[in-house]
């Protein structure tokens, strides 16, 4: 079956339909990772998005029990140079075919991802449609597409209630602005007693557990739109060791009074040289997010810029003076081939040992 891709720019793509039957119009980004499209499917943060692999053979290992980040895929739709029918891996249960299928997912196969990605990079992240229609009229399209934003996602993506795991170390609280499921078991094996809260709960509902530290979680959107969970930010700096990760780093620099800014195209991939100037070293790592902290932004005497992208010069971490508060812009939970940014959450569970032991 035939099916079409059109951009905000009037380019239109002719592909091979994958997935479910229909038309979705989101938000095209990209994705330079060469595998963990299982992960990059269940990662809330890409909710309100249609997400293109830049690596032309996508699927190889089929889908599994194991890897998803979340409860269930967020993405609205996914769009691949070539689909793999027939995945090789031990650990396979089906194909991804059949995954998007069972979820509804809108697919495209068969065009080419090379130029697609470049129309991106040089004019920016834009919004556009796939559709499996077989009358399908652009012109029918062009206001929808042109008209369409990515509205509070991070509303649609949280838990509804607070989720309790049980352990024996430190006490966490974790908001779940769009969490990764292995930031959680980042914490677990580390034997944190962790929480789980909504996107909407108060600092009081947070600080009534008496936590030994809070993390906050990536997330999807303009960090701009997270007024309520800004505020909440702000009387909960100077209680608690605070971990920011991803919108959690974006939505502590603006509880700061920073400001924050969308990228052209944004950093997606699991290959982002980022170095941390405290080591001297860079490191390799998972990313995807929209926006960033605006360096000039922040006040020096109170925020120290930890981490800088060795690709663009962006902020990828703070360190704040004033308060047990540290953030990166990268996911240290992720596994880009080695696990050296797990560093990042002993940190932590050093930093809330150092609190508790002066508190």
């Amino acid at each position: 079956m035939k099916a079409f891709l059109l951009l905000d720019d009037g380019t239109l793509f002719e592909g091979k339909a994958i997935g479910a039957s229909g038309s979705s119009v989101g938000e095209i980004v990209f994705n330079t990772g060469m595998t963990g499209y299982q992960e990059i499917l269940t990662d809330p943060s890409y909710a309100g998005q249609i997400v293109t692999m830049t690596y032309p053979l996508i699927g190889n290992y089929g889908i599994n029990d194991d890897d998803n980040e979340s409860r269930r895929p967020w993405v609205k739709g996914f769009i691949v140079r070539e689909l793999c029918d027939e995945p090789s891996n031990w650990r396979s249960k089906q194909t991804l075919n059949d995954y998007l299928v069972e979820h509804n997912i809108v697919g495209l196969q068969g065009i080419d991802t090379r130029a697609l990605t470049r129309i991106l990079r040089e004019k920016g992240t834009m919004n556009g449609v796939i559709s499996t229609d077989p009358n399908f009229n652009p012109d029918d399209w062009k206001a929808a597409i042109h008209e369409y934003t990515i509205v509070k996602p991070v509303d649609e993506v949280t838990i509804k209630e607070p989720i309790h795991i049980e352990g024996t170390g430190m006490k966490v609280a974790l908001m779940d602005y769009g969490t990764k499921a292995n930031i959680i078991r980042s914490l677990t094996e580390r034997n944190c007693d962790v929480t789980i809260f909504p996107a909407t709960a108060t600092a009081e509902e947070v600080l009534s557990i008496n936590p030994d530290g809070i993390v906050l979680s990536n997330g999807p959107g303009d960090p701009k739109d997270c007024e309520f969970q800004i505020q909440v930010i702000k009387q909960l700096l100077g209680k608690k060791p605070i971990f920011g990760v991803c919108l959690g780093h974006q939505l502590v620099a603006r509880a700061y009074g920073g400001d924050t800014t969308k990228l052209k195209y944004g950093h997606r991939g699991c290959n982002h040289p980022v170095k941390d100037l405290k080591q001297g070293r860079t490191y390799i790592t998972s990313q995807n997010h929209g926006y960033v902290v605006v360096a000039e932004s922040l006040d020096p005497s109170i925020a120290e810029i930890s981490h800088i992208n060795m690709n663009d010069g962006t902020v990828e971490g703070i360190r704040y003076l004033d308060t047990p508060t540290f953030t990166v812009q990268f996911h240290p939970e992720a596994s880009p081939g080695p696990e050296d940014n797990r560093y990042l959450f002993d940190n932590f569970i050093k930093t809330m040992e150092a609190h508790k032991g002066g508190s």
